[in-house]
């Protein structure tokens, strides 16, 4: 948001004025479908309804007349009143990526178990797009609005995060952070994380454990929840172990193929003598696997690789890539579940944290001599 102090509706409203119809744009109403049918209004309420009987040539009069006028049934009234359930709506990034789309399928799941429609959506890193989706879900009278992925946690999106809980709380909805950490006491929304350090921990660990003492960390971009919390993780356990920290080798970037590959050939021509490599994700594993066989160096005999996620192409990897495994889809069907359900099992607790799991495979070999 541009304007942080004018809060979620205003800068929002000022935008989406914009984009209102004209009366020439007017979609059909009810009073227009009773009076092309000739007919009342409530006549096609209850019609609509199905909750009150009418006679079939009546009956068929209203459908004419609603087909005919490609009237849609209000949903935002029928919200407004109680007779629908709200969609749960999934707002993230990027819809592309493995991980997300998991999440994206356990909401799917799970809102569908319960009768709800699911609806995703992506901002492409826009903050005035999700300013948007998030408006635009209230004014729908979502149930839910879920919000997934690793972000830049600062004094303004504190402030953004409390304006759409807040906002979204007054109309009845709840905000869901998932993947994310939690706000300050008091903000109205339900948080859904997973162990991010604990797994990062348990990834640097089997190396150590495996004598590995030149351990390649191909973290994530610098500020990001996430990837600040699998840093966390890779220091602790070097700690834990004993090794001393060594700069060059505790590199950020994005968590793409491409970036783990390219971080990986940087530091195979440095000379920086690693002998395993621990990727912030499995993107970035698949790229730094890349570099290694392009440069001729065996995985695992002379250098071993452990990702993150386990997302679904790790164990078809050769090797077979050694990971930490992210329940994704837990992920998501916790945060409909919790948040439908949070009068009743949540209200004392709106921070749930998902355990991790690391995935033994075929990429990490003790380490030679």
């Amino acid at each position: 948001m541009t304007d942080e102090d004018d809060g979620p509706s205003g800068a929002w409203e000022t935008r989406r004025a914009k984009r209102r119809r004209g009366p020439a744009d007017r979609p059909s109403t009810i009073r227009d479908v009773a009076a092309k049918a000739g007919v009342s209004v409530a006549t096609v309420s209850r019609t609509l309804a199905g909750n009150y009987p009418v006679s079939t040539e009546t009956r068929e009069r209203v459908m004419a007349a609603v087909n005919s006028l490609h009237y849609v049934v209000n949903v935002h009234a029928k919200a407004l009143s109680g007779r629908v359930a709200g969609p749960i709506a999934l707002v993230l990034r990027d819809i592309t990526g493995p991980s997300l789309a998991h999440v994206a399928a356990g909401v799917e799941e799970e809102a569908g178990r319960r009768g709800r429609l699911s609806l995703v959506c992506s901002t492409k890193g826009d903050p005035e797009r999700e300013d948007d989706l998030v408006q635009l879900m209230r004014e729908q009278h979502a149930a839910a609005v879920v919000l997934v992925g690793g972000t830049v946690v600062d004094d303004a999106y504190h402030r953004r995060m409390a304006g759409y809980a807040e906002a979204l709380d007054l109309a009845g909805s709840r905000l869901v952070l998932c993947g994310r950490p939690p706000l300050p006491a008091g903000v109205p929304a339900t948080v859904v994380d997973y162990d991010n350090r604990g797994g990062a921990f348990q990834a640097t660990a089997q190396l150590l454990t495996a004598g590995h003492r030149r351990v390649l960390f191909l973290g994530g971009a610098p500020g990001f929840s996430s990837a600040e919390e699998r840093r966390l993780g890779y220091r602790d356990a070097l700690r834990a172990h004993g090794i001393p920290l060594a700069g060059e080798l505790d590199t950020s970037g994005d968590y793409t193929r491409g970036s783990g590959y390219l971080r990986t050939r940087e530091a195979l021509r440095a000379g920086l003598g690693f002998t395993a490599v621990f990727a912030g994700s499995d993107m970035v594993a698949l790229g730094a696997l890349a570099a290694l066989r392009e440069a001729g160096v065996r995985v695992p005999d002379e250098v071993s690789v452990v990702g993150f996620d386990d997302v679904p192409f790790a164990a078809d990897l050769t090797p077979a890539l050694t990971t930490v495994r992210v329940p994704y889809e837990e992920l998501g069907r916790t945060a409909v579940r919790l948040a439908l359900e949070r009068e009743v099992e949540f209200a004392s607790d709106n921070h749930v944290v998902l355990s991790t799991q690391l995935v033994i495979r075929d990429s990490v070999r003790p380490a030679a001599g």
